[in-house]
């Protein structure tokens, strides 16, 4: 079976704050551990009241000091929002802290609205449009500093840091291809392009001193349970969020309803039939299958999940029956 990893937002849930967010999240990334996956990524949004992971690196920081082999890393960081010096030290020291564990997916959304991109960045004209550049110039930060090198990464120059592009278009399929470097594709929530992104990365890659050969990983939503039924109820949270954040009304994650498709309208259910058109939601036969269809279609080399769910301890449980689905071993609740 494909390698799986996690990708966790640190959601906050109605009711919670931050602090028991984080908590979470370590919980969450030790258990992946203990399970055997390969990656723990959390994301850069900011102003989002049900995410806890904006200082990304931070979050990071917290969860690999409590664990001890699983990779971890960024899915990734915003680099528009970012000076390239000021990620290099940072996942520098990250790497410094953690050899050999550490991962930098960038992206070039800016993981929030307009007016909070303003206030993180001071000017927003050009900074999207100069994401390749910037790309460049970190790689060069992360790479051995030369004698002659007036400004370098300290840490961070030599770091060994693994750098992928994330992307949810064409664009990022592009440029890893062209800079050599792994894929992340976005379909957990902007599935459209996937099978095009990929097809285009893996004809145009182009080897590099940090790639041989494309590495692909997909990302997809994954809520198991111990029935389809039950997946079904706690998908419901998700769905919740969805819908508000695509209405401009973004919340803490709230607790699961019952019956909440058919409160829905046309409109509302358009958008989750699109958005969580790549979702596996069921039982464990359900999600053996699921996962097996989307490796299948994609070849990914990596399958990234995110498991977003109101209760953690429903969680943990989807962590099992998930790497029930990967190994073909059943995990005792």
């Amino acid at each position: 079976m494909t390698e799986i990893s996690l990708l966790d937002l640190a959601p906050i849930v109605e009711g919670g704050d931050a602090a028991g967010a984080l908590s979470a999240s370590l919980t969450l990334a030790r258990k992946a551990e203990a399970l055997g996956f390969r990656r723990f990524w959390m994301a850069e949004h900011h102003n989002m009241p049900g995410v806890a992971s904006a200082a990304t690196a931070v979050a990071l920081a917290h969860v690999a000091a409590g664990t001890q082999t699983i990779r971890i890393g960024a899915g990734g960081v915003m680099l528009p929002n970012h000076a390239p010096l000021v990620i290099a030290e940072q996942f520098g020291t990250l790497a410094a802290l953690h050899p050999g564990r550490v991962d930098l997916g960038l992206g070039r959304a800016p993981g929030t609205d307009p007016f909070t991109s303003r206030a993180l960045r001071r000017r927003l004209q050009g900074d999207a449009d100069r994401f390749p550049e910037d790309v460049v110039e970190l790689l060069h930060f992360l790479q051995p500093a030369s004698p002659q090198q007036a400004v370098r990464a300290i840490p961070g120059a030599g770091a060994d840091a693994e750098v992928w592009i994330l992307g949810s278009s064409l664009f990022g399929a592009q440029l890893a291809a062209a800079l050599g470097l792994p894929f992340a594709f976005a379909s957990h929530f902007a599935p459209a392009q996937l099978d095009q992104a990929l097809q285009i990365y893996r004809q145009a890659f182009q080897p590099s001193m940090r790639l041989s050969r494309p590495r692909v990983m997909a990302a997809l939503t994954v809520i198991a349970a111990d029935s389809d039924a039950e997946a079904a109820w706690l998908s419901s949270s998700l769905k919740q969020a969805f819908v508000a954040l695509r209405s401009g009304r973004p919340g803490p994650l709230p607790p699961p309803m019952e019956n909440y498709d058919a409160s829905l309208g046309p409109e509302a259910q358009a958008v989750l039939n699109h958005t969580l058109s790549c979702a596996v939601i069921g039982g464990p036969a359900s999600v053996r299958a699921g996962l097996a269809r989307f490796a299948k279609r994609t070849q990914a080399d990596e399958l990234i999940v995110a498991v977003s769910m109101f209760d953690l301890n429903a969680r943990l449980r989807s962590l099992e029956l998930i790497a029930a689905a990967g190994d073909g071993r059943d995990h005792a609740a």
